[in-house]
């Protein structure tokens, strides 16, 4: 919880993760600039993952991460330093994706920020390379038996190098995904493999057209694991929805001069659609 030096109660904004990331992988950078501008902002992790509970762990389940959205909306609407009737959604990646949804199903939230979001599973499958889907699929199909079993999930991973069984593995997302680590935090590069068999079937930017509160999508034009062609056609069809784009791939946003570029964009946006109080 980030909580802002102010007199009268904040907005509050609720933000996570993507694809098996935890909270300390740069999200602490957004919620501070946030918190700066006079926003709270409640930060959490999946249930399996990070400092959340859940057996077993490296679980990814679509289902289960949008009942933890709704979960963290409910509880960001009971803390009493903030304003609760003006709570704000931020995901990105996966959790771009997700708050499209979560922003569809609850008609009240104030405002909803998605970057780099994830809008089409079908979209990102094709993007990845052709026999690391095939070993994803195969060892996917020995997890769901397993989980049937009651054994020890079959993984995959979640960053690799061409080839290799993952869910990303583009050229840059090695070097873009596991920097975003810090030293010393604990993390697992791999999830339970029946993901693989979700993914291609979850097309989150189709909520776009149901969400009633101003929102707006981050699309970096360079992206290889969320193709950005099929969010911006998905972010056309909102009505409330505007989209920047930026000429960057899809984990150059989360540092340096990019960082500082869409964190401005999303502050200003903010500021006209969800003001703080004179």
């Amino acid at each position: 919880m980030y909580l802002p030096e102010s007199p009268h109660p904040a907005p509050i904004i609720v933000m996570a993760h993507g694809l098996g990331a935890v909270k300390e992988m740069r999200l602490d950078a957004f919620a501070e600039r946030f918190c700066d501008a006079g926003y709270a902002c409640l930060v959490f992790d999946y249930r399996h993952f990070g400092a959340s509970d859940g057996r077993p762990r490296q679980l990814l389940s679509i289902k289960r991460q949008l009942e933890d959205w709704a979960a963290a909306i409910a509880y960001a609407r009971s803390v009493p330093e903030v304003d609760r009737g003006r709570v704000v959604l931020w995901g990105t990646s996966f959790g771009g994706g997700h708050v499209m949804v979560a922003g569809a199903r609850d008609n009240h939230v104030a405002a909803v920020i998605a970057q780099c979001p994830f809008t089409d599973g079908l979209a990102s499958t094709l993007a990845l390379d052709p026999v690391s889907a095939l070993k994803v699929t195969s060892r996917a199909v020995a997890d769901l038996a397993s989980s049937v079993l009651g054994r020890t999930p079959v993984t995959v991973g979640l960053a690799g190098e061409g080839h290799e069984a993952a869910l990303m593995t583009a050229p840059d997302v090695v070097r873009g995904y596991l920097p975003l680590i810090p030293d010393g935090q604990p993390f697992t590069n791999e999830v339970a493999a029946r993901i693989g068999l979700s993914i291609p079937f979850h097309r989150p930017g189709r909520a776009l057209q149901h969400i009633t509160c101003p929102v707006l999508v981050c699309v970096c034009d360079r992206d290889t694991v969320a193709p950005p062609r099929q969010t911006v056609r998905f972010a056309r069809q909102g009505p409330t929805t505007q989209f920047i784009r930026y000429p960057q791939g899809h984990f150059d946003i989360y540092r340096g001069e990019a960082f500082e570029e869409v964190v401005a964009d999303q502050v200003d946006f903010l500021d006209r659609v969800v003001p703080l109080p004179e």
